[in-house]
Parts: structure tokens; sequence; C-alpha cells
């Protein structure tokens, strides 16, 4: 069922990460930010980011990938959504390599299975300009940037880094001690940051593992972000508080992510299929961004 009304979907999760997959390809379609907030607002196609799949733009990849928020707005990674589409496109499984296309890069996907999928996220970027961040900043381990009073902050100087999105990661003792909810979309809109960004609150437990929780740009609270446990991963690494492969722990469950020799981000974990829907647009209800 595809008419000029209706469009299949599959709803899936990336540790609990509620992802819709929408398949374009042989289509000439493309979705506005008035109709992604429907779609998101629909109780059967409720998610966290949708990712719309294209027809190529570049030879040897198999789509061109967007990614949307909840709001409407666009995204330039994924990492949650990515593993989704690549279980997609194995057709369960029975395909194993791919390259896809966002507005990150290329990026590679590996399908061992089901509860073992590696993204390769590409690099990280820590320069002030490519975060970006509205000021200069010579050191993005740690930017100025507070919570509370100037004498007595509750959470202060997060280290900063592009991972397709921009995140702020706030280093904590415990992840379960603050209220994100409240702070994280302040801080999603601070001015310093004027495409917005992810916010995270970050845990070392280990010199291999992290907990984390975060607020991210465009879909709140979710219980996990891929990319968010990239940009925390390399992070930690970067401060010296971690090696440079480290397991993150999520509400949702836990990632392994590697930031490799060659300065890419590797992320592995599993997606869940959910079911199959169709959205309608004649009854989508209208929602203003």
């Amino acid at each position: 069922m595809n008419t000029a009304t209706t469009l299949p979907f599959l709803k899936m999760n990336g540790l609990g990460n509620e992802i819709v997959v929408v398949d374009l390809r042989n289509s000439a379609k493309t979705f506005t930010a008035e109709e992604v907030a429907a779609v998101a607002a629909d109780r059967k196609s409720r998610f966290d980011q949708m990712m719309v799949l294209h027809a190529p733009r570049t030879t040897g990849t198999e789509s061109f990938v967007r990614i949307y928020n909840a709001d409407g707005s666009e995204a330039g990674a994924c990492g949650n959504g990515m593993r989704c589409v690549g279980w997609f496109l194995s057709e369960g499984g029975s395909r194993e390599r791919f390259l896809v296309e966002t507005r990150a890069g290329v990026l590679g996907t590996v399908v061992r299975n089901q509860a073992s999928i590696t993204v390769d996220m590409g690099e990280p970027k820590f320069g002030w300009q490519d975060i970006p961040l509205a000021e200069e900043f010579r050191d993005t381990r740690a930017i100025e940037l507070q919570v509370g009073p100037i004498d007595h902050p509750v959470l202060h100087s997060p280290s900063v880094v592009n991972v397709g999105n921009p995140h702020a990661i706030f280093w904590v003792d415990d992840v379960e001690a603050y209220d994100l909810g409240r702070f994280g979309p302040l801080l999603e809109n601070h001015p310093i940051f004027p495409e917005r960004a992810n916010i995270s609150i970050a845990q070392v437990t280990s010199d291999a593992s992290l907990l984390l929780r975060t607020w991210e740009r465009g879909a709140g609270l979710t219980l996990a972000c891929g990319s968010a446990a990239c940009a925390s991963a390399v992070c930690a690494a970067r401060k010296k508080l971690t090696g440079r492969k480290v397991a993150v722990t999520l509400p949702g469950g836990t990632l392994e992510i590697e930031w490799a020799e060659n300065n890419h981000i590797f992320m592995t974990g599993p997606v869940e299929f959910e079911y199959e829907g169709v959205i309608d647009f004649s009854k989508l209800t209208k929602v203003s961004v």
C-alpha cells in the first residue's frame, strides 16, 4: 500500500531509542518539517528519529539518508538509527556490509546479526568552528559554561565535540543525581550553540566504561543516543579519563565504542524490529514547527 497519500514504514529501536525507517529510494517525495512533526506526534508512528532513505547520490553507496528529529528538524547523524538502517538494508541479515551517505558523510555499516551491528561514525571534530560554537575556545576539552550560581555551579566545564551533531558532555559523579529533563532544553538552546546541541551527563566508572544520560537536540530525553555515546567516549579518552575503547551504558542498554587509531569512531550495538505500519498523510494532525 503506497499511494500518493500513504507510505509504509518500519518501527524499530536501538536500545529503546525509537526509530522509524521510511524507504523513498524509488520515490521523488521529500518530507516537510511539518509532516515530520505530524508523523512523530501520531501514536502509531511515534519516533525519536526518522531515517528516510533516498536514492544514492554517491557511487558505491546504498542510499542517501536524511535524518529527522521528532520536532521536524534535521540531524547530521544518528548512531542507533544507522544500525536500524543497516539491519533494514541487510534484508534480515542476508547481506553484511553497506555504505550509506548522510549530511555527516559516507558511513560504513557491518551487520553480523541483529545483536551486533557496527557503524563507522566517521571522525570527531574538536575545533570550535566545526562544532560549532558562537565564540572561540582554543581547548574544547572543557569550555566555560555552567548551570547554577557562579560561585557554586551545579554543572560546569563541559567537553564539546561534533560527531555528526554538536555535543556537550558534563562530567559528573552520579548521572542519576541531576534533573536532565529540566536543564536539558535550556542548555540545548544556549546561545553558545548556534545550531543547538545534544546535552549529556557522563560518569566515568572505569578506564573502559561510562554511564551516560542524554537530552537530544530536537527529541528530548531518550533511552539511548548513539552519537552521544560516541561523543562521550572520544571526549573521555581525550581528557585521559578512559582508554580509546569503552562500554557506554545508557538507560536503554550498552554500546561498545572504539576510537580507532585512524581517528574513526566505531559503534557496535543491537537493534530491535517492532512492527510495520503505514503513514496516512490525510489523517495526520497538523503540527506547527
